[in-house]
């Protein structure tokens, strides 16, 4: 099934253009967020993600719309985007408060263990906690503009259909990292030629993992510090849009063999006799 999404998310792509706005927004911001991380530093930089993070979500609810609808223009954007911005991003921020909560109370549990939250362990524990919650809520944002789901609605929409297609899912889950290791090792070529002279004194990864932001950028030169925010905006203007037409392409497909399961109401009175009468 996912392999056939794919390709009805490429075919999307190719029919209407103005899918690729989405991408266009998010490579400017990483690029541009890039560039003041290392002309800055992380003060400044540190204080725009969240900011730049809700510019992309309303491009992103927008572009939902389009997908959904199968047509539209760059108004239809705006404007669903703008209708659907709280829809997706309550349950979002329910999803964080959440996912931080569990994450606390696991730190709690060990330090009453007696064990240290050492760093290494503290991400263990971050990357044990959070990908389970990513996979289980990953549709909660197509379940709110798809299905019109409220808050905790889109979001037990998406752990019920990762429960009952998991496999699905699981394959879903893998080409979706595929695609952004062929796109990312794609890049990382391109980067790594276009800086060879200053990437030679390292030997490894792990030497340039060790590098802050600012001593890479002093290391890089400020041409570095420009090629490598070409890099991130190519890649980011590429995996918008195929990772979010692909996940929007998946949702119709796997949710359309699922019901949706609504809560009972429970609007209603008691009688004088203790007898409960649902409106």
């Amino acid at each position: 099934m996912s392999v056939a999404e794919l390709k009805e998310a490429f075919a999307l792509l190719g029919r209407f253009p103005v899918l690729w706005i989405p991408g266009l927004v998010a490579g400017f911001l990483g690029a541009l967020f890039w560039v003041l991380l290392n002309l800055d530093g992380t003060f400044f930089a540190s204080r725009l993600i969240v900011i730049f993070g809700l510019i992309l979500l309303l491009f992103i609810a927008g572009m939902l719309v389009l997908l959904k609808n199968g047509q539209g223009d760059v108004k239809t954007m705006f404007t669903g985007g703008i209708h659907y911005y709280f829809r997706i991003l309550l349950p979002l921020l329910v999803i964080i408060f959440a996912d931080t909560l569990i994450f606390i109370a696991g730190v709690v549990v060990l330090t009453a263990s007696g064990i240290p939250p050492d760093a290494m362990l503290m991400e263990v524990l971050a990357f044990a906690i959070s990908v389970p919650v990513f996979i289980l809520t990953i549709f909660f944002d197509t379940a709110a503009v798809f299905e019109e789901g409220r808050i905790f609605d889109s979001i037990r929409r998406s752990i019920g259909i990762v429960a009952a297609r998991f496999g699905e899912v699981l394959r879903y889950l893998i080409l979706n990292a595929l695609l952004s290791i062929v796109i990312g090792f794609g890049l990382l070529l391109v980067w790594n030629g276009l800086l060879y002279d200053k990437l030679a004194p390292l030997q490894s990864y792990t030497q340039i993992r060790a590098f802050t932001p600012t001593e890479l950028s002093t290391m890089f030169g400020t041409t570095g510090v420009w090629i490598t925010a070409v890099v991130i905006f190519v890649g980011l203007f590429l995996l918008i849009p195929i990772l979010y037409s692909y996940k929007a392409c998946f949702f119709k497909k796997i949710s359309g063999n699922l019901p949706i399961i609504t809560q009972a109401s429970t609007t209603g009175e008691y009688d004088s006799k203790g007898r409960w009468y649902k409106y």
